[in-house]
């Protein structure tokens, strides 16, 4: 079960921090001022105005770029961050999510159909296995390229071109005559939505200030969480009752619905082209409704003022997330939670061809024989979000009461002191998982081995369990160390999750390639072991980071201190 996005997730990183707001003090007491609003001379709407169109209830009064005195008072007042309405932001955010499925939906719902597709094709399993390996490869390496356009071509146009590629593969691959077709346009299909979720996660963050994004990532998450659950079973049900095409057929279908939504309502929401909503739009960043007279241009909208120039694109946005993995902290970390990734992807593509085999389950079942693994991801992801929350605050606590600090006192986590124990906070809750995972993962391959406990009636629940406790402790492992690089590069929070995003998928690519070939050579019981025996060996990555990891942070902030100071020297 491929949970591409929980609060932790690699595809998605969430900076909580507005970009155009100055770095503040580590230190900032509670009751100290507030920084005052950015000043504006755009156009203050009136709450109750529509932005993207009448259809979804905007209301337009202003005519030939007059401003009504009460509108020019407004225009004074401090601007707002976004001026969206809530209804429009909620409708945003249905739109992005509902695009965000993709990922997820088009791993998840083939999943059931693995055994059919080969029989199809009257190939092996394990080569059509390999589908999921050029998936995975794609999903790794294409948000290198997808991240910088986003924030120089713009969200809505990396929408709608990573909806054509995807639809454009979604239907070749609902004819598709060759396994070799099938397996090179499961690439390209990945290529299309890699970055999607993370893209969206950008919109919500145009268009809202941290104190409102909660509502909204918990929504947009859960959009997703259900496909976890409901792709699988879809997907058993279509490879049963009709083909293994009849999938991408209903991916088509799905993905052009979306599409034209995108082209009608989602307007272009990057900060340094339309500001808060305020600034006009032209070409491909206006949403085609805006085009039409019927519904117009918002009122919100100035016009006869320009839109923001965003960045220029330049070789370094590409290369930055591949710098971070240079830093020692940074690769330790990462190569360990990948691994354990890894070895959750290969339990899960594996389970079609195990399940069917040792319990002789149709697609259908199948489909259904994968809530556990889904359920495990939930929970896993949710339970170490909450906790880690818990820890970060017990460990400002004992900070500012072993530094007699005043509890009035915030510590930010955008400028950590340097003596603040952030690795041992972050790391403390890692071996108790580490072990259950180790455990789980060298029990649950002989769960499948024996004939005499297989042939038991609710034998299956003991495999389905362990599957569950897999998928919990590897997304909380993740979680832990997508933390850690979080809080180690605040400011290069899309960055870290690039690298650690490309890390992760692409080890999976190349174990879930290997997984079929070794359960028939080595038999699935000691596949399993020898996988739960590659952790055991992996432990002293995180132990080195636990004991020398500060130091390496010490040292990376006071070079970075010196290369700034250096720069105002020459300026």
């Amino acid at each position: 079960m491929f949970s591409l996005r929980h609060q932790f997730d690699p595809e998605q990183f969430r900076d909580d921090n507005a970009a155009f707001l100055d770095d503040i003090a580590f230190l900032t007491p509670r009751d100290a001022p507030p920084v005052p609003s950015i000043q504006s001379f755009h156009t203050f709407r009136d709450p109750q105005e529509g932005t993207i169109g009448k259809a979804i209830g905007s209301v337009r009064h202003q005519k030939d770029g007059a401003l009504r005195p009460s509108q020019w008072n407004r225009a004074h007042r401090p601007q707002q961050y976004h001026v969206f309405s809530s209804k429009e932001k909620w409708t945003l955010v249905a739109f992005v999510g509902m695009a965000g499925i993709f990922p997820s939906l088009s791993a998840n719902i083939f999943l059931p159909a693995l055994d059919t597709t080969a029989k199809s094709f009257d190939t092996t399993l394990g080569i059509t296995t390999l589908s999921f390996t050029t998936y995975f490869a794609f999903l790794g390496v294409a948000p290198i390229i997808w991240g910088p356009l986003s924030e120089t071509l713009g969200r809505r146009a990396v929408y709608l071109l990573s909806f054509l590629i995807y639809i454009s593969a979604s239907l070749v691959l609902s004819f598709s005559p060759h396994i070799a077709v099938l397996l090179a346009l499961r690439g390209v299909q990945a290529a299309g939505v890699a970055s999607i979720v993370s893209v969206g996660s950008a919109v919500v963050q145009d268009i809202s200030p941290p104190s409102e994004r909660d509502g909204f990532f918990s929504f947009y998450q859960g959009i997703r969480n259900a496909t976890l659950i409901l792709a699988p079973i879809v997907g058993g049900i279509f490879a049963n009752f009709l083909d293994f095409r009849a999938i991408f057929i209903l991916l088509l279908g799905l993905s052009t619905a979306v599409f034209i939504v995108l082209v009608l309502f989602l307007p272009e929401t990057l900060r340094s082209v339309a500001g808060n909503g305020s600034l006009p739009l032209t070409g491909i960043r206006q949403p085609l409704i805006w085009k039409c007279k019927v519904f117009g241009r918002p009122a919100h909208v100035g016009e006869h003022e320009e839109s923001g120039i965003p960045p220029k694109l330049v070789s370094g946005m590409f290369t930055r997330p591949l710098s971070l993995l240079k830093e020692k902290d940074a690769i330790l970390g990462l190569l360990f939670s990948s691994i354990v990734f890894t070895i959750w992807m290969m339990v899960t593509v594996s389970t079609t061809g195990l399940f069917r085999s040792v319990f002789s389950l149709n697609e259908i079942l199948i489909g259904v024989a994968f809530i556990p693994n889904g359920l495990g991801a939930i929970v896993g992801s949710t339970f170490i979000g909450n906790l880690l929350n818990r820890d970060f605050a017990g460990a400002c606590s004992n900070y500012k009461a072993s530094h007699s600090l005043p509890p009035s006192v915030t510590i930010s986590k955008r400028a950590l002191p340097a003596d603040f124990p952030l690795e041992h906070t972050r790391l403390i809750r890692l071996p108790g998982l580490a072990v259950i995972f180790v455990i789980a993962i060298s029990f649950y391959g002989f769960t499948l081995t024996y004939p005499a406990l297989t042939s038991r009636d609710g034998w299956i629940a003991v495999p389905l369990f362990l599957q569950f406790l897999i998928a919990a402790m590897a997304n909380a492992i993740c979680g832990i160390f997508q933390t850690l690089v979080a809080d180690l590069w605040p400011e290069d929070g899309a960055a870290g999750a690039t690298a650690s995003n490309l890390l992760r998928w692409s080890f999976a690519a190349v174990g879930v390639g290997l997984i079929q070939l070794s359960i028939e050579r080595i038999q699935v019981g000691p596949t399993f072991l020898a996988l739960g025996l590659v952790v055991m060996v992996l432990v002293p990555l995180p132990i080195v980071q636990w004991y020398w990891g500060p130091d390496w942070r010490q040292e990376r902030d006071t070079r970075d201190q010196n290369a700034a100071g250096s720069t105002s020297v020459k300026v």
